[in-house]
């Protein structure tokens, strides 16, 4: 009896052990090694990405025109202009050309521009056009999101608040996969320059750290694969549904016959 307690203890151990090792991420990763990051990472502007434009100055009244939103009076053909208030931005879509229109500036090309290189076009076209000389621009993305699915404890389609989200921030929002979600085979699908791909992530490789897709863009979709249990509960619940109903209707069968030879 001691030695099988012994037995027993060990193979619990090494269960524990091997069950940790599965849901674990970033295994085997050299300690005390600084790892490389990409300092200059920021997403960049995609065609029909909507963005809100603030122009300051330190005369206000310079700076107004630029943040006002245009309409056009039919009666006599005039374009008038309205402030915008900060809590009633201008909110600017970036047509398929990648181009935005801006009162008085005009036309802005600003497909694979990041929010601060945006920013500085347009403060050098104000500046060099003499229309103010300390003009101060702030771009901002109005909705810029990317969605998680698949074995996370909540799915769903989550804000990019800032120019910097990794895929681990990504699934954090989502709450951490489930015991069900393959940490082996996280699908991050992207499309870029008209083309869309599917790049698949170890989370428990540290190599991940590295991939040029760690970080997300706009309109990225994380997707945790579900692992063979869960399709092996999924089934059992069905066939358990079934056999329910199966019983259900028996039941009710011999019932009635029972009734009926009364």
């Amino acid at each position: 009896m001691k030695h099988l307690g012994i037995f027993i203890l060990g193979a619990l151990l090494l269960a524990s052990c091997a069950t940790n090792k599965r849901a674990a991420y970033i295994q085997q990763v050299q300690t005390d090694i600084p790892t490389a990051i990409e300092q200059d990472y920021q997403i960049r502007i995609k065609p029909l990405d909507r963005l809100t434009v603030t122009i300051n100055s330190k005369d206000p009244e310079l700076a107004a025109p630029f943040n006002a939103a245009s309409s056009y009076n039919s009666l006599n053909g005039l374009s008038s202009y309205s402030s915008s208030s900060n809590g009633n931005l201008q909110i600017l879509t970036v047509d398929k050309e990648g181009k935005i229109q801006l009162p008085i500036i005009g036309e802005i090309d600003c497909d694979g521009l990041t929010r601060n290189e945006l920013a500085k076009k347009i403060e050098n076209t104000i500046r060099e056009n003499g229309m103010v000389h300390d003009p101060i621009v702030i771009i901002q993305f109005a909705d810029v999101k990317f969605s998680v699915l698949g074995e996370v404890a909540r799915p769903g389609q989550f804000s990019i608040t800032k120019d910097r989200i990794s895929l681990f921030d990504a699934l954090a929002m989502a709450g951490d996969l489930t015991i069900y979600g393959q940490r082996e085979n996280v699908a991050l699908i992207r499309e870029e320059n008209g083309m869309r791909t599917v790049h698949y992530f170890d989370l428990k490789n540290p190599d991940i750290l590295t991939s040029p897709y760690f970080y997300l863009q706009q309109d990225d979709v994380v997707y945790v694969t579900p692992n063979k249990y869960k399709a092996q509960a999924g089934e059992i619940n069905q066939n358990r549904s079934f056999y329910i109903s199966l019983v259900s209707v028996a039941v009710s069968v011999a019932t009635l016959l029972v009734t009926i030879t009364r």
